[in-house]
């Protein structure tokens, strides 16, 4: 269940950029993991995880092109991306074919402890491209998102298509999502390569209870009534502009 969410909403974001996740690619000389490591991995074994590495294998291994620090945040393996992070010669912000990180998946897993540690490491939050914060929106993790941004996270950081976080989470329908980046601060006016703001976004994926709110609270600013930074959605897709 956990594998099959993560791609429903990785499929909304590939959806709204049309285009491949990333640009980068891990680097190409990185030893593959081994089998032992694999299933160590899988089953979340922090403590064979590390037996391996003393043993000699290389704590950037990869499979299919994904670094271990990658592949363990997908498969949530939290102890085992403890015991990375307290090997110096890891690559916390290593990145998968796709342009993947650590932090990414484990936002869009909604993995909060593993975000945390990610943070507590000094792991990149902002990055070229999509970004955790884009992952955490569109998973509607309220949490993560805070997070994020107490930690420096660019609120209105551009996918390849130039997509917000705001976006993301009007296309998944997070309405409460949607009010704690508009009461941070994001910007509702910008538009992405496809010329779609927020709004229209909100339309597209068919929340139109959203798009309504939106729209007021949009209509609110413009007029610069009082109230005009309240939350434009609240409840379980009811709209309204304060």
């Amino acid at each position: 269940m956990k594998l099959a969410r993560s791609l429903s909403i990785a499929c909304l974001l590939g959806c709204m950029a049309s285009v491949t996740f990333a640009q980068t690619a891990p680097a190409p000389a990185a030893p593959q993991m081994s089998g032992e490591m694999l299933r160590a991995t899988q089953l979340d074994y922090g403590a064979k995880v590390k037996e391996l590495v003393k043993r000699g294998e290389s704590p950037n291994s990869v499979e299919q092109g994904m670094p271990l620090i990658v592949y363990a945040a997908k498969y949530k393996a939290d102890s085992v991306v403890a015991a990375l992070l307290e090997n110096p010669d890891t690559d916390i912000d290593a990145v998968d074919s796709a342009g993947e990180n650590a932090m990414m998946l484990a936002a869009i897993n909604q993995d909060r402890p593993m975000v945390q540690a990610l943070l507590d490491k000094d792991a990149e939050v902002n990055k070229k491209g999509w970004t955790p914060l884009h992952y955490a929106a569109s998973a509607g993790d309220d949490g993560i998102v805070k997070l994020l941004l107490d930690h420096s996270a660019y609120i209105d950081a551009g996918s390849p298509n130039g997509s917000t976080p705001l976006m993301m989470a009007a296309a998944a329908g997070h309405d409460t999502t949607i009010k704690l980046l508009l009461d941070e601060g994001a910007d509702m006016t910008i538009k992405n390569q496809l010329g779609l703001n927020v709004i229209d976004i909100a339309k597209r994926y068919n929340h139109s209870d959203i798009a309504d709110g939106l729209s007021k609270r949009l209509a609110n600013l413009g007029s610069g009534k009082p109230g005009a930074g309240a939350s434009a959605v609240t409840g379980a897709g009811a709209s309204a502009a304060q």
